[in-house]
């Protein structure tokens, strides 16, 4: 469609395309531009969305001014002209056309429009990032529509790229704090809000869910693996006679495994050794080399910053006398969202501040602190490598001794399942 007779039809035939005498002189006249050139790229950046709503409008709305024969006849073209809309570029375009389509997509639409509204607010999550900033914006005042949308996003799932899927996880998410928030300001679109709420948790349920169950499929596996094996001991009396010794006799497996664990045994008593012997030597030279020189670093640290301070202590004061004026700026210029979102998160960190991290650094203090005194208790008060050793050969028997329990205890379980079956 070139620029002119485009331009022609835009300006003059769609705005009297409602007129009854004049429709159908202006739907043929669209048909035969589209006709004649079918070469769509020339005619990109020509339909705007000031001019591509009113042709959806007509197009899919029934009961309007034209004819169901020229309605049935545009919708026809309007596959071409959505094609014109969009243009080269619709990463880059298609966050302008956003807040018409959902605008548009209410209960009541008809089923025609509805879902030809959501499979194009689906291409322009799919397509420009940018209409995820401009929904999540538009969210509390379209709950309805938006709910409308997640529903749609929960039953399209399986066909959502995975670049759309990472920025629509982190929409929904931010949807539901929304609902959360919502739901605690009072009774107002209590309707919407539970049906938004619904539509976030089945999502996330979808998102969850689409990921592959590795750990389940281990845990199974190891399960199977481990009842397999006690089965094959019980059944030849002992693991040297049963069938997965001779495999992995076979195989060369288990001669493998016995040289490496020989070698890993080897290697990790020889560097054990070298620490023990070496560790408290390089440790006594690092002192004395490196020692006054980090007091000298530290003294000179604190000497250049007394200086910084000295220096920009004009700086300093001016900031403290502007800090509330920009406070104040901020206050006044930026939307009520991002205040109420900064507040949520100052308060989200001070719980988790006060209830967790506090607690959990008091904790692991109070551990290690104890783990220390039970350590040196344990070594008659004196803290040396031969009592290091000691402990940790102590740890390693009492854990070899607890792996034991727990694979008989493995052992009889399975067996007890075999044999149920």
């Amino acid at each position: 469609m070139p620029f002119f007779s485009s331009a022609v039809w835009l300006s003059i035939m769609l705005p009297v395309l409602g007129i009854k005498s004049l429709s159908p002189y202006a739907i043929a006249y669209l048909d035969r531009l589209l006709m004649m050139h079918p070469n769509l790229t020339k005619g990109f950046g020509m339909i705007g969305p000031k001019d591509f709503f009113p042709i959806l409008d007509f197009a899919f709305t029934p009961n309007n001014s034209l004819p169901p024969s020229l309605r049935e006849q545009l919708r026809q073209s309007y596959p071409r002209l959505k094609v014109l809309a969009f243009g080269a570029k619709p990463e880059t375009t298609l966050h302008t056309y956003f807040p018409s389509f959902l605008s548009r997509t209410t209960l009541n639409c008809p089923d025609d429009m509805k879902m030809e509204l959501l499979n194009c607010l689906t291409d322009c999550l799919n397509l420009d990032p940018l209409s995820f900033s401009v929904w999540r914006q538009l969210y509390i005042k379209h709950l309805s529509q938006s709910s409308l949308l997640l529903n749609h996003l929960c039953k399209s799932w399986d066909s959502t790229s995975k670049k759309m899927r990472k920025s629509l996880q982190e929409t929904v998410h931010s949807f539901k704090v929304t609902n959360e928030e919502l739901a605690l300001k009072g009774p107002n679109n209590v309707q919407d809000v539970a049906a938004c709420r619904s539509a976030c948790k089945n999502l996330l349920l979808k998102m969850k869910g689409s990921r592959f169950p590795w750990f389940r499929l281990l845990l199974v596996s190891l399960v199977f693996t481990t009842g397999f094996l006690m089965h094959d001991i019980r059944t030849h009396g002992s693991f040297q006679a049963s069938a997965s010794a001779h495999f992995l006799h076979n195989s060369g497996i288990l001669s493998a495994s016995q040289q490496a664990w020989n070698k890993v045994s080897h290697y990790s008593f020889r560097g054990y050794s070298w620490l023990e012997a070496n560790v408290p030597l390089y440790y006594s030279h690092m002192v004395t080399v490196l020692g006054p020189n980090l007091e000298l670093a530290w003294a000179k640290t604190n000497e250049t910053a007394m200086y910084i301070s000295e220096k920009c202590s004009t700086q300093i004061a001016w900031l403290g006398d502007n800090l509330p004026r920009l406070i104040e700026w901020l206050q006044t210029h930026l939307p009520d969202s991002v205040l109420h979102l900064a507040e949520y998160l100052k308060e989200l960190l001070l719980l988790l501040m006060r209830n967790y991290l506090l607690p959990a650094v008091d904790y692991i203090a109070g551990t290690l602190e104890q783990g220390w005194e039970l350590w040196v208790a344990s070594c008659n008060g004196e803290g040396t490598w031969d009592c290091l050793r000691r402990q940790l050969g102590s740890l390693t028997h009492s854990s070899w001794i607890y792996l034991q329990d727990t694979t008989v205890a493995i052992k009889d379980w399975a067996l007890a399942i075999i044999s149920g079956h």
